[in-house]
């Protein structure tokens, strides 16, 4: 699977009373098919899955699924303690169309510091019997960080291929893509090069034509093949060589990833603002460094409030202010304040799409 390009991480809309709204994640999900996004992600840190139970979270994933276009490549995060429930949830996303699966540290070995071991048996366990490719996605703290050296091994692993990392420093970018260096994989692209998703190429399969029985004819008759409404067109496809893909996981850090060797990226404020995001990574592909660095300290500030500071609930109200159903995080997450909100839609005034 191909990793470039911007991806989009969603949020899980809430009404009013808590409960999950399946219908706004999916209009949310169709208008975002509409942008520039090379995929979308759920279930991320930003979509609150711990705060899901396991009904719910199958619900949303396949809302999301349904309603997305298949040219976006769907990821689907994992956020599951034991080996057994992280591969019932993956294979529950192979099942429903999506491409690849978001791995974090678990939960109850991210402050033990004498559980490397167990952390790196855990992420190899699960790719070994996983039904689909698994990205690591590295955390803001030491807590939840994968090690540059762990990063490196995992590398190795034939269905482990990429990572998402969300600290701060391109350092750690340039030291993980020189310690896996030697990593190329072959994946399929379409002709101008973009990424080929599986609901792509099922929706390139032709249908079988149907049976009619002598029975279902009028009158009678011998049966007959009657051909699908629609003739399906074959979807051409090439390979491309790439390496271990990282994803930059902070909107403030896009630029700086890019320069050291990322090959896209997964900032939490695309929810809010998908084309301000996307016109920093189509800056840099384009060649123009100044208007990139231009477009992204546009975004700095922004990220750093919005984003770092207030967190799920300030990209929630971001979703809001730009058209996109973002309501309340669920709690015991809190709203904003009402001098927050003020703070948000000021600071936002100037990336509204």
């Amino acid at each position: 699977m191909l990793l470039e390009g911007m991806y989009l991480p969603l949020t899980t809309p809430f009404s009013a009373d808590g409960r999950l709204s399946l219908r706004k994640l999916e209009d949310n999900v169709s208008r975002y098919s509409k942008t520039p996004a090379a995929g979308l992600v759920m279930l991320s840190r930003f979509g609150q899955p711990s705060l899901l139970s396991d009904v719910e979270t199958r619900e949303a994933m396949l809302a999301a699924a349904e309603a997305a276009s298949a040219e976006k490549v769907l990821l689907c995060g994992v956020a599951r303690d034991s080996v057994l429930g992280a591969l019932e949830l993956i294979e529950y996303a192979g099942k429903t169309g999506y491409d690849a699966v978001l791995v974090p540290v678990p939960s109850i070995l991210r402050k033990d510091s004498l559980a490397e071991g167990a952390r790196k048996g855990f992420f190899r366990a699960v790719a070994d019997r996983a039904a689909l490719p698994v990205i690591l996605d590295s955390g803001t703290s030491e807590d939840d960080e994968i090690p540059v050296e762990m990063a490196a091994e995992l590398a190795e692993h034939p269905r482990i291929i990429g990572m998402v990392e969300a600290s701060e420093s391109p350092e750690r970018i340039k030291r993980i893509r020189e310690a896996t260096a030697a990593v190329r994989r072959e994946v399929a692209v379409t002709m101008v090069f973009a990424a080929v998703t599986g609901r792509m190429m099922k929706k390139s399969q032709p249908a079988a034509g149907m049976l009619l029985s002598p029975e279902d004819l009028a009158g009678g008759g011998t049966a007959v093949s009657i051909a699908p409404p629609e003739v399906a067109t074959m979807l051409k496809t090439r390979t491309k060589s790439v390496g271990f893909q990282l994803l930059c996981g902070r909107t403030a850090a896009v630029l700086d990833a890019l320069q050291a060797g990322a090959t896209g990226a997964m900032p939490g404020l695309a929810a809010s603002a998908p084309q301000a995001c996307y016109e920093v990574l189509a800056a840099w592909k384009d060649g123009d460094p100044a208007l990139a660095a231009e477009k992204q300290e546009r975004l700095r500030r922004v990220a750093q409030r919005v984003e770092e500071e207030l967190g799920v609930a300030g990209i929630k109200f971001g979703c809001d202010l730009n058209g996109y159903f973002g309501g309340r995080p669920r709690l015991p997450m809190l709203p904003l304040t009402g001098a927050e909100r003020d703070e948000v839609q000021a600071l936002m005034a100037g990336i509204r799409n």
